[in-house]
């Protein structure tokens, strides 16, 4: 199986509106969470990352919201690298409740950023993390872990 990283969040009761449902606005949040460690799981965490002087940012997210979670329940967080372009990089996420029913699905569309803000390629800047990625994204590929 290609390497996907699980994180388990668990809704707080701030993050539920006035029906006690989990807002919307949360899963977004959560699917950072669960980047931030599939990064760290990866052995490229966001420290690591920024002491090198690689930023990226968010360009496009996609969000399919299937079933509604509430406090406190616990949802685990499926997250790969589902495409890797040398400049932009897509994750793809799977959440599940805890009788395994997926609750959301989505993708977060990523570009790396040169210091001046402007789309950079790492290929020859950071041959490594380059690499790391393009290794990521095929097991995805090939395992169809890839959302």
């Amino acid at each position: 199986m290609g390497f996907e990283s699980e994180y388990i969040h668990t809704v707080q009761y701030y993050e539920t509106d006035k029906m006690g449902i989990t807002h919307h606005s949360n899963y977004i949040r959560w699917m950072e969470e669960a980047r931030v460690a599939y990064l760290a799981q990866a052995g490229w965490d966001y420290a690591k990352l920024e002491s090198m002087g690689i930023v990226s940012a968010v360009v496009s997210l996609n969000c399919d919201f299937r079933r509604p979670t509430v406090f406190p329940e616990q949802v685990v967080i499926r997250t790969s690298l589902s495409q890797f372009k040398g400049v932009t990089f897509t994750f793809s996420y799977r959440m599940f409740n805890a009788g395994g029913e997926e609750v959301f699905s989505g993708t977060s569309l990523h570009v790396f950023l040169n210091p001046e803000g402007r789309p950079a390629g790492i290929r020859r800047k950071y041959p490594e993390l380059y690499e790391r990625f393009c290794a990521l994204a095929e097991e995805s590929e090939k395992t169809g872990t890839n959302g």
